[in-house]
């Protein structure tokens, strides 16, 4: 562990220096005091689960590529496609400002878009929240379709490495799904705002076979998460000697179908009446008794 922790802070050293960015500068992005930067990163003090997720954005890494050192090391949760998102490669990282721009780009689009739905948000609406031309916007996507891409690839990204980020470090394999299940939730803040871009996902790509092809790629990803921590807890005898595979579909289809009612707002369904019908399903259906 040591010698992780050790290349950990050796890596994010390493992304602040490529991000060309004074420690101090760096340390404001991240929303983080600069003495307290400083000593995660001399030992004196662990990153924070929230704190490595801000460094793998603002460095255009990975939380696993922070924690290991290879964006293909084994981890607790399934490895999304690959893409633009998530390459560590320096010749990516020494294209900062571009990367910066895009990102800010990419982030806006994802607010708007899941606060007000694809269809009502205008590169213009965009362009004014970045502080910027529509014409930057069409230079970096220049379409509202390739946004709506990269919001997708956003979004994957983001729940790898919140996942990787919280879990890396829980050994117990029940804990684990109960903290997955807790990352689904649509919980005010960014977790309902990600439902929301789920959900339009979900619709734009039942009519668009481009977006269908990205969208199936990217749930693969979440189911091969669930079946993994499934056979893991049936080896250890933690879980019931169950079809790991058929499981993840019966559980995804329930936390996709309670998530939904919750976000559309069906009279009685709340984030914590989800919580608990989740929780009996995996003490009734999972769990060895």
């Amino acid at each position: 562990m040591s010698d992780q922790l050790e290349g950990l802070r050796r890596r994010a050293r390493d992304v602040i220096r490529r991000s060309g960015r004074p420690q101090r500068e760096f340390a404001a992005a991240l929303g983080l005091e600069p003495s307290k930067l400083s000593k995660s990163l001399t030992g004196t003090r662990r990153f924070t689960a929230e704190e490595l997720i801000h460094i793998a954005d603002l460095g255009n890494v990975t939380v696993n590529w922070l924690l290991n050192g290879d964006d293909g090391a084994t981890t607790v949760a399934a490895h999304p496609p690959r893409t633009a998102a998530s390459r560590t490669s320096e010749a990516d990282q020494r294209a900062a400002p571009d990367h910066d721009r895009r990102r800010q780009i990419s982030e806006a689009a994802w607010h708007l878009i899941a606060e007000r739905g694809y269809h009502s948000v205008r590169t213009s609406d965009i362009a004014r929240a970045c502080g910027t031309s529509s014409a930057t916007i069409h230079y970096h996507f220049p379409t509202l379709r390739d946004l709506l891409d990269e919001t997708l690839r956003t979004s994957v990204k983001q729940a790898f490495d919140r996942q990787v980020a919280v879990l890396h470090e829980i050994t117990d394999t029940r804990e684990r799904l109960l903290r997955l299940i807790e990352l689904q939730l649509p919980n005010a803040g960014h977790l309902r705002r990600e439902w929301s871009v789920w959900m339009q996902v979900w619709n734009e790509s039942a009519l668009d076979p481009h977006l269908r092809d990205l969208h199936s790629a990217s749930y693969q990803r979440w189911h091969d998460t669930i079946a993994q921590t499934l056979r893991e807890g049936a080896a250890e005898g933690v879980f019931r000697d169950l079809d790991a595979e058929q499981m993840t579909v019966r559980l995804t289809a329930l936390i996709d179908g309670l998530g939904i009612q919750v976000m559309t707002g069906r009279p009685g369904r709340t984030v914590e009446g989800m919580r608990e019908i989740l929780r009996d399903f995996l003490a009734t259906q999972i769990e060895r008794t």
